[in-house]
């Protein structure tokens, strides 16, 4: 929930609180004024002083509230920081890459790379080719320790880039 509804709404139970603190003083002053004149203290019962604390008790308490909610509704939201991993196309010139030792599979991940921009996730070259993860990260592997391809980490992917 957005910060300014929970101070409406904060706002809204202060405000009913403080219908139901002068409703209940009101019944305690018509239950203190009926004792205390039975028992003949009049205006000089301690009960008086009882009500004007739990009184102001409360009202301190419905004022807390009212600074939170106010503060809830004036505060700035949170920004939602959202990260986009952008896949940069290099365009430079860049060494031929001998292909002329590497099996098919390898040809083929060399030349998606090649097609793509020079950089791919590994997620969609695991659907492009048809392999499973184990395969992937296998013929990766190779590749790598050839020093053709470089995975760089991104979050809870891999972008497999050429070298």
């Amino acid at each position: 929930m957005d910060n300014k509804n929970v101070g409406w709404l904060v706002l809204g139970i202060a405000v009913v609180m403080i219908f139901v603190v002068f409703l209940f003083n009101n019944a305690l002053q018509d239950i203190v004024n009926a004792t205390c004149s039975e028992a003949g203290h009049g205006d000089s019962c301690p009960m008086y002083e009882t009500i004007s604390r739990q009184t102001n008790l409360s009202l301190v308490i419905v004022g807390i509230l009212i600074l939170v909610g106010g503060f809830l509704i004036l505060s700035k939201p949170n920004e939602k920081i959202v990260e986009k991993t952008v896949i940069k196309k290099v365009t430079e010139k860049r060494k031929p890459i001998d292909v002329s030792n590497l099996d098919s599979d390898e040809k083929k991940v060399v030349e998606l790379l090649q097609k793509e921009g020079n950089a791919i996730f590994q997620a969609d070259l695991m659907e492009k080719l048809g392999k499973g993860k184990v395969g992937i990260t296998r013929l990766l592997d190779k590749l790598e320790a050839k020093q053709i391809i470089e995975r760089k980490r991104r979050g809870m992917n891999n972008i497999v880039v050429l070298r």
